[in-house]
């Protein structure tokens, strides 16, 4: 069944993971692959205890730079995701037999707890047949992946490493998070270990593109530069906490590289995502089954909607708890300020209780919830205003499926 999702695609951006086949580091800031066959030494630049905080760092509480980096950094891991393709052969050469060729995907993470679990970007390990993570020590260990989950690009990997070897993490509040706050990311740019980088929050409540076609929502965007390999890695507070796991630059179509604008995966969405995970290894999405676009004054003015906030309900998909609950999808095709929008249909305003203002808003509430689950929306049909139970569906593994 469909989910919730909105009709317009959010702007291009670029996952931060660093992907290539059977290339070689070269020099610092050669984008490519680190080839099994070949043998990379690259030096770790640590941050000078004596580091000044920028003027943007607000005393009391928080941290210098150089503090995070020296409670963080032991605890943030490179990631190297192996996996192998198999080559096609030349067409005109029919006595060539099919190959294989290994690349390797390098990618940022953080332990989270003393059990060995460790945060990174589904991106980084999609496909991949091994994984190995490197430590800031410098060895290397084996990992396994307990699960993931392409639609809030997270995943979660184990190493088995004695207690004493892991320095976890706290992932803090992200909802408390404002813009303006001081933040720091640590990861491995370019295959370069345990990289600081230092900046603000730019801007939340953004929204980006998941790796399998649907939105992430409440998105960190930071200045904090943020390049190919930083995937996976953490978006640390002044206050030493994780608020993020940095995922996504924008380029603006012109660079390979960081232009001050990137984006993390917001720790509340982390902490329920790595928390289902571990406990079941796999996470099951809810939907109602409906396609729908937010209310907007624009729309409510020129149409005399009963709200002027909402979400319309454009099209129900067969078959899905919305469809059998009788939710009616507008029939009506109008523009208005060069957004179109179906009309005539429910608008819904409240689920379980809690007031529903846009799609995020709903997203919210769903996601609290497991397939099969009952959820109870209020919406407008016409001036009316009525009650509704909608079953709660699986959400396909993309948008379109």
């Amino acid at each position: 069944m469909n989910p919730i999702r909105r009709a317009t695609p959010f702007v291009a951006v670029t996952f931060a993971g660093l992907v290539g086949a059977g290339l070689a580091l070269a020099g610092a800031f050669a984008l490519g692959t680190l080839d099994g066959q070949n043998t990379v030494t690259v030096r770790e630049v640590t941050v000078e205890s004596g580091t000044q905080v920028p003027t943007t760092f607000r005393p009391g509480k928080a941290l210098t730079i150089a503090e995070i980096y020296e409670r963080s950094a032991p605890g943030v891991v490179q990631i190297t995701a192996t996996s192998v393709a198999t080559t096609q052969t030349d067409s005109l050469n029919p006595f060539e037999s099919p190959g294989s060729q290994q690349s390797n995907a390098l990618g940022s993470g953080f332990v989270i707890d003393k059990a060995g679990y460790i945060v990174t970007n589904y991106h980084v390990v999609e496909g991949a047949k091994s994984i190995q993570v490197t430590f800031s020590n410098n060895s290397s260990i084996d990992a396994h992946l307990v699960g993931s989950d392409p639609s809030t690009d997270i995943a979660v990997l184990k190493v088995d490493a004695t207690s004493s070897a892991l320095t976890p993490l706290p992932l803090g509040n992200s909802d408390a998070v404002q813009v303006g706050d001081s933040v720091v990311a640590i990861g491995n740019p370019f295959g370069l270990s345990r990289t600081v980088t230092a900046g603000i929050v730019s801007a939340i409540q953004r929204q980006i593109t998941a790796p399998n076609e649907y939105e992430i929502d409440h998105v960190i965007q930071t200045d904090a530069p943020i390049n190919h390999g930083n995937s996976g890695g953490p978006l640390i507070s002044a206050r030493g906490e994780v608020i993020g796991v940095t995922a996504q630059i924008e380029t603006g179509g012109v660079a390979q590289g960081n232009v001050g604008v990137g984006f993390a995966v917001p720790s509340n969405t982390v902490k329920t995502v790595a928390a289902q995970l571990i406990k079941s290894g796999k996470i099951e999405h809810a939907a109602i089954g409906v396609l729908a676009q937010d209310v907007t004054p624009d729309v409510a003015k020129a149409f005399r909607l009963p709200v002027t906030s909402g979400v319309i309900v454009e099209q129900v998909q067969a078959g899905s708890g919305a469809a059998e609950a009788g939710i009616k999808a507008g029939k009506t095709d109008v523009t208005v300020a060069g957004e179109s929008y179906k009309l005539g249909g429910d608008i819904i305003v409240e689920a379980n209780g809690v007031p529903v203002r846009d799609l995020a808003g709903l997203r919210d509430v769903i996601s609290g919830m497991e397939p099969g689950d009952t959820i109870t929306l209020k919406v407008y049909r016409g001036d009316a205003q009525r009650t509704i139970k909608v079953k709660l569906g699986r959400r396909p593994s993309t948008p379109s499926g």
